[in-house]
């Protein structure tokens, strides 16, 4: 991997603002992380904790509403949030792509899956209808689609969940994109079908070079798929570091708990952990940490005052004041 960072977040805040500006929700709340070429970055945290607006703020992609208003946005070294609207639509999709949950809001039930798939070829490489047809034909062979003369043909209902799913894999990887953003991909699909399709996933990373940022409530398939994680809650990565270390070592009481609910195989009848409670309104965040009306370890401190983030390890920071006295 390269010592420069292939993309690069800076305090990085992402604000919905109303119509009269009398409600701000701060769902991206100065997130600092860093993606280097080939490597996979798990975000993990309930949902409403900021996951997907993150995403869609590296690719400019936000509502009318959101709005980034403050921190840096660095992708190989060129600032994001420096290009024009023309520029970005260069970028999207070809040099960093996003697989959304729900394969059919990106797939277009009017038009065939080889007129989709081809398009961004179509699109970013200025080549013709049937030379970016034959490479749609190799891009569905790529993510074992079988037949893919017919497959092209056909039409998104047409598909099972799992096809369409690996569809719009092959949309994204169709104009080698340096980073592919992957939104909770298994949510829809069953047990199976899942395996198989992270195993695609990583296929495909190791045969295109991708570096990865993989969105899940699932922290199984962080631990199997990702090299480092950042656990975001209220908006905020409240810890992060590599996944061998968060998994044995996790320093902020939340991650603890998302660990603990982990169902083990063969560890017999246990009681799992519940964590109480709901996450905060965005709108109003509660004084102090954002999670200790939630945490049974809180302290004074936490209720008056908000952590920073606290290097309990060598790339290891976590934002909780026990952390802190951890370290002493």
């Amino acid at each position: 991997m390269s010592d420069r960072p292939l993309l690069e977040l800076d305090h990085l805040s992402t604000h919905y603002v109303t119509a009269r500006g009398t409600r701000i929700v701060r769902a991206v709340d100065e997130v600092s992380l860093t993606l280097r070429a080939g490597e996979t970055l798990g975000i993990v945290g309930e949902s409403g904790s900021g996951k997907t607006t993150l995403a869609l703020s590296i690719l400019r992609l936000l509502p009318p509403a959101a709005h980034i208003v403050g921190g840096a946005l660095r992708f190989d070294g060129e600032d994001l949030l420096a290009k024009s609207p023309a520029q970005m639509r260069h970028i999207r999709g070809k040099r960093i792509a996003m697989i959304l949950q729900d394969p059919m809001a990106s797939l277009n039930p009017l038009f065939t899956v080889g007129d989709q798939v081809a398009e961004p070829v179509r699109v970013h490489e200025g080549v013709g209808r049937r030379r970016a047809w034959s490479r749609a034909r190799s891009l569905l062979a790529d993510v074992r689609i079988p037949v893919p003369d017919q497959r092209l043909r056909e039409f998104p209902h047409q598909m099972s969940g799992g096809m369409r799913q690996r569809i719009v894999g092959a949309i994204a990887i169709s104009c080698e994109p340096r980073i592919l953003i992957a939104d909770e991909p298994t949510t829809s699909l069953d047990v199976t079908i899942q395996a198989q399709y992270l195993k695609l996933l990583r296929d495909l990373q190791r045969e295109h070079g991708l570096a990865l940022i993989f969105i899940t409530h699932n922290l199984g398939i962080v631990a199997r798929m990702c090299d480092t994680v950042a656990v975001m809650y209220a908006g905020r990565v409240i810890e992060s570091g590599p996944v061998r270390r968060i998994f044995n070592a996790p320093a902020h009481p939340y991650t603890q708990a998302l660990i603990e609910s982990i169902p083990r195989l063969g560890a017999g009848p246990t009681r799992l952990t519940a964590i109480d409670g709901q996450p905060p309104d965005l709108a109003v965040l509660p004084a102090g940490c954002s999670f200790q009306p939630r945490c049974t370890r809180a302290i004074e401190r936490c209720r008056h005052e908000a952590p920073p983030a606290i290097e309990v390890a060598p790339g290891h920071p976590a934002r909780c004041w026990l952390a802190d006295q951890s370290k002493r």
